[in-house]
Formats: C-alpha cells, structure tokens, sequence
C-alpha cells in the first residue's frame, strides 16, 4: 500500500479553514504502489466510529424495482463537519444523499429498508412531516436551480413557504444568507433583477444562500462544482470551508483533489456498499481497504 498519496502543503497566515488542506499527488494510472516501510501501524478500522452524529445510517438498503443501489449501508456522519462521498459513477454516492432528505421519495418504485436517524428520529418513516426534515436538511444540487423569480424572492423563498412574511425579517435573512455566501457585495444593488441573469458561479452561491436562508442543520450538496469553471469552483469550495464549522455538509464529488481539499471525512463507495470510511487525511493516505487504494490512486474509475 502507498505510504504517502497526498503531500500537504504548509498553510498560508490568514487563509481560511481550507487552506492546508491536503494536495492529492497521484501516481499516474496503473503505477504499482510504493513497498510499505518495515514497521507498520496497528490495523484500522474501515468504518470510523462517530461520537454523538447527527445522522445515522442503519442497515440501509435501497432498490429501484428489483435492483439493489445501496446495499447495507451503515456509518455516522459527523456533526458540523465535511463529508465528501466518492466512488465511481452508479456506485450509489447521490442516491445515498437522496436518503438523507427523503428526495428519493419522487422517484418511482423505490424501496428502502433500514433506517435513517436525524437525532434518533427515523426520517423513512412514512409519517414524518418530509416538508419539516427537508427545512432541517437543505439541498444543492449538481446543476444550479434558480426560480425564475427576482435574486430577493430566490433567498426568501423558503421562508415565504415557511409562513414567514415580516419585510425586516425577511430583509435581515435575506442580507445574512447573501453574506454567507459570499454573494452579497456582487448583488446588493441588483436584489430586485432576475435572478436568472446571474453567472453560473453567481447561480450555485444563489442556491446556497437559499439553502441556508431557512437555518437548517445540514447542507448536502452533489457535486455542486460539476458545472462550474475552475474560478467559480474555488470560491464554491472556500464557501464549503466557511461554512463547515457552521453546518453539517455532506457533499458528492468525483474529484479527489476537491475531497482532500474542502472534506474533514471521507467515505468511499463501490457497487452500492460502503467500502471504507473515516477522517480524510487517513482515507487518503493510509486507506485500510486496497479497492479505496485502487480508486484514489486512479486504477479504476
């Protein structure tokens, strides 16, 4: 197994919670991995055990008709931190995000067994309020969604639904969440414009702001930077930075230089199963499972 994958920088005075992140260096695809030092550390668990999570999954299984996407899915997710799920297309990362605010439920003929625990409540089952869960648990999604509404009404939305309806509330949220997402000084003079004549890195901080507008505790996101330039996907990631000691963020990606870079935990995923998880640095450097080895290092893909 490679002793080192990742070499990680020394961090800047002044940079933010993603600066020191780790670079992913990788060897090129194929390369054989580097022969392991003599003394070797005690065995690690593939599956980090959290304390006190805000999610738990159990045993969860789900199945479009008779095909099985996730299979015994079972990990904590740590509160108020980074989660990056990663693994190959159709190895089950989004579907399992779905799980986590019930979003799977539009799609038809799925069935999930298991369970799904937001502070030991289970959200799959069939009575839970899903419009309240979906106000604790926000969503950004791969490509931007702006209503075609003004860049005011987009952030207020949620709160508009919410009943919500006082302007100086409304005002005061709608500048915070803008803020937090480091969208304010660019829109501040243009709230009443259309929101749609945003740029698509404009577009996706949009959503975060409407994500965030409704205070949830968790923000998941997938893969929010697919669509993205590679200058809008950098102040995406400084954002997830930002926002991580705030909110629970759970995200997808396909890039393993953006999981070292924004996530404090790793979980990797193949053919439906959850095959390793734990703290990012580890994942990367020192993978317990060699199928995580084979991915991160590019084997297969």
């Amino acid at each position: 197994m490679a002793p080192s994958l990742i070499t990680p920088p020394a961090p800047m005075p002044g940079q933010n919670r993603t600066a020191g992140r780790p670079e992913l260096v990788l060897p090129p695809p194929g390369t054989a991995a580097a022969a392991p030092p003599q003394e070797t550390a005690p065995a690690r668990r593939p599956i980090a055990i959290i304390e006190s999570p805000v999610v738990s999954v159990q045993e969860l299984c789900l199945y479009y008709g008779e095909s099985a996407a996730l299979q015994r899915i079972t990990m904590d997710f740590p509160r108020q931190q980074v989660t990056a799920l990663i693994g190959p297309s159709g190895c089950g990362k989004s579907t399992l995000l779905r799980c986590l605010n019930r979003m799977n439920d539009l799609i038809d003929n799925v069935r999930t067994t298991g369970q799904v625990l937001l502070d030991d409540q289970n959200i799959l089952d069939p009575a839970l309020d899903v419009i309240a869960l979906r106000r604790r648990v926000g969503m950004v999604f791969q490509r931007p969604t702006p209503f075609p509404k003004s860049i005011y009404e987009n952030v207020a939305y949620g709160l508009r639904i919410a009943g919500i309806s006082q302007r100086q509330v409304l005002d005061e949220t709608v500048e915070r969440s803008l803020r937090r997402a480091a969208l304010w000084e660019e829109v501040k003079d243009r709230l009443t414009e259309s929101a749609l004549g945003l740029s698509g890195g404009q577009h996706q901080r949009l959503c975060i702001a409407r994500a965030i507008a409704v205070d949830p505790e968790i923000i998941l996101m997938d893969e929010p930077c697919s669509a993205l330039d590679p200058r809008s996907t950098a102040r995406i990631e400084d954002l997830i930075g930002e926002l991580g000691g705030e909110y629970t963020i759970i995200t997808v990606t396909h890039n393993m230089q953006q999981a070292a870079r924004v996530s404090d935990y790793t979980a990797f995923l193949y053919e439906g199963e959850l095959i390793e998880f734990g703290e990012t640095q580890q994942v990367f450097t020192a993978p317990s499972k060699k199928e995580t080895e084979d991915y991160i290092t590019g084997r297969f893909g």
